[in-house]
């Protein structure tokens, strides 16, 4: 049965499911209530699959998105059901197996693909989005993409949940991360909306089982479900299912139990060229964004229903580009993008044109270079989709991140300008993001999810893609310099201060644990976690107590 029919079958017979199987291996409160996949009427779709070397899906399966990675497991496992994820944990840990998972594959770093992998779960099969009733909240299995779920929700119920923009990433790592979008200035994080977890874990005696953590007060899992709200995922174990309900909403309707999106978005895509950027323009265009976001983040801002993307690539590429997306049921939504572009290029004297080359990970998109309205899905689809990295399967890349409070200074601005027109490293794929944020996220406190940033204006994101090994250390060379370089103030990263904030764990950054490069004195768990690293330190030593699932920056047992 095909992915799609899979997923029709289970909305539709959701309520006719029985209570077994899964619940009842969970041991967790309310676990008569599940819905029990592996015990539907049309049985398992398919076994568990086992893919050695000498099979040829091996090669397309050993890897990612990010060809720097790549894994040499004795196996990879496809499965389709929890009862199967744990069977497989347990083979794993019985033979003492280093275990990784992969559902979108869209992990930045080495997390699931290195030498050191024995074992590769694929979440990928598992894939279906349903309600329970029996929870009064919508399931999304680990291995579902975020456009899969952005259509079911929709089409079915008229709802959605405000995670990220490109179509093919998992939810499996997305929503432990923390994941944003463009509709979190309005509705937080994915991670906000999250009602409960399940987590095939492996307890201290070397047993696999799931477990259902919920964020009801009087769940003695809550703790797990706490920390898959932005510890990042492959910390604790393996995740089959997510349940997701908006806080406070007690409504019998599914389609109140969530966000509404927007009946259509404004959007508008134009293009910086290069030649108009001197030094001075530069300088007022970053230095614009900045203030607009800074002074639009607080929950409730007149600004929350607009998201921007800059994205500067290399001057070699020829052209900068930037994206903006308004709710289109904003009564001001025409006024409030006119007023937006007028404060960003005030002073800046640029001349935008049409999108008619890629910038980044955008794909040309000259339609838009005049503001467009369109159904909330088909933006959706189309943003998302419209990306040329990811499409990409050659592509070798690395990655850096930092929360911002307020705009840079002009002097970070001066080292992004030098490294952005460098002679000597001249690829149009190395590029400078920065990404709007605040609104409704900074509503919640810092400690009442794991995703502890709740008080920034925008993000960073340096990054650089290529295609060829060779080219691997000037592009990873050049992350370092201009990311090092804005920050070499607080020893190359941005640390939690009265401007910066840390780093994303979902966008992991290879070099955060090495003290030749972060030089800040602040570890990395800092710089992701925050305050936060003790307690999820806790709960790793609670499900995890062995180590037994782990990476290269995985979180630590409090006596490591």
């Amino acid at each position: 049965m095909s992915g799609l029919n899979r997923r029709r079958m289970l909305t539709g017979a959701a309520g006719a499911l029985t209570a077994t199987g899964i619940a009842a291996a969970s041991g967790g409160s309310g676990a008569g209530r599940a819905l029990a996949v592996e015990t539907n009427a049309s049985g398992q779709l398919f076994d568990s699959v086992k893919i050695g070397p000498d099979d040829l899906r091996y090669p397309e399966l050993t890897r990612g998105m990010n060809q720097r990675w790549v894994s040499k497991p004795d196996h990879i496992r496809m499965v389709a059901t929890t009862e199967q994820v744990v069977k497989a944990v347990q083979e794993a840990a019985s033979a003492n197996k280093r275990l990784t998972v992969q559902g979108g594959g869209h992990c930045y770093a080495d997390f699931v693909h290195n030498p050191n992998v024995d074992v590769v779960i694929n979440m990928s099969e598992m894939n279906n989005v349903y309600f329970d009733q029996g929870r009064s909240a919508f399931v999304v299995e680990a291995g579902a993409t975020l456009m899969e779920v952005y259509e079911s929700l929709f089409k079915i119920w008229g709802v959605t949940l405000p995670g990220g923009m490109c179509f093919s990433v998992g939810m499996g790592g997305h929503v432990p991360g923390g994941g944003y979008g463009l509709l979190s200035r309005k509705e937080g994080l994915i991670a906000d909306h999250l009602y409960a977890v399940e987590v095939v874990t492996v307890d201290g005696s070397g047993n696999a089982k799931s477990v259902i953590a919920t964020r009801e007060a009087d769940d003695p899992n809550r703790d797990l479900w706490w920390a898959h709200t932005g510890g990042g995922g492959g910390n604790f174990g393996v995740v089959t299912r997510y349940w997701f309900r908006s806080p406070g909403v007690t409504a019998t309707d599914p389609g109140a139990l969530l966000p509404r999106p927007p009946e259509e978005l404004l959007v508008n895509a134009v293009s910086i060229p290069w030649s108009e950027l001197d030094s001075a323009s530069f300088t007022r265009l970053v230095k614009n964004y900045g203030t607009w976001f800074e002074n639009n983040s607080a929950p409730g801002s007149a600004g929350a229903s607009l998201s921007s993307f800059l994205l500067v690539n290399h001057k070699a590429n020829g052209s900068a580009g930037l994206l903006t997306v308004v709710d289109g049921s904003d009564p001001n939504a025409d006024s409030l993008l006119r007023d937006y572009l007028d404060s960003l290029f005030a002073g800046a004297n640029v001349r935008t044109r049409p999108l008619n080359e890629p910038v980044g990970e955008m794909n040309a998109a000259p339609e838009l270079y005049q503001p467009m309205r369109l159904p909330w899905l088909r933006a959706t689809r189309l943003l998302g989709t419209n990306n040329p990295t990811l499409n990409d399967p050659t592509m070798r890349a690395d990655y850096k991140s930092g929360y911002l409070k307020r705009s840079f200074t002009e002097k970070q601005i001066a080292t992004m300008y030098e490294q952005l027109t460098r002679t000597d490293h001249a690829n149009p794929n190395s590029i400078m993001v920065l990404l709007s944020y605040g609104g409704a996220i900074n509503s919640v406190a810092p400690d009442a999810t794991a995703s502890a940033q709740r008080d920034s204006a925008f993000k960073v994101l340096v990054e650089s893609f290529w295609s060829r090994k060779s080219e691997d250390s000037a592009n990873v060379n050049w992350c370092r310099s201009i990311y090092n370089g804005i920050f070499a103030e607080k020893g190359g990263y941005p640390v939690p201060d009265d401007r910066t904030d840390g780093c994303y764990i979902n966008y992991p950054d290879m070099d955060i644990t090495d003290p030749e490069y972060n030089k800040s004195g602040v570890p990395w768990y800092k710089l992701y976690y925050k305050n936060n690293y003790p307690k999820l330190q806790r709960v790793k030593k609670k499900y995890d107590p062995t180590n037994f699932f782990r990476h290269s920056q995985s979180i630590k047992l409090p006596s490591a």
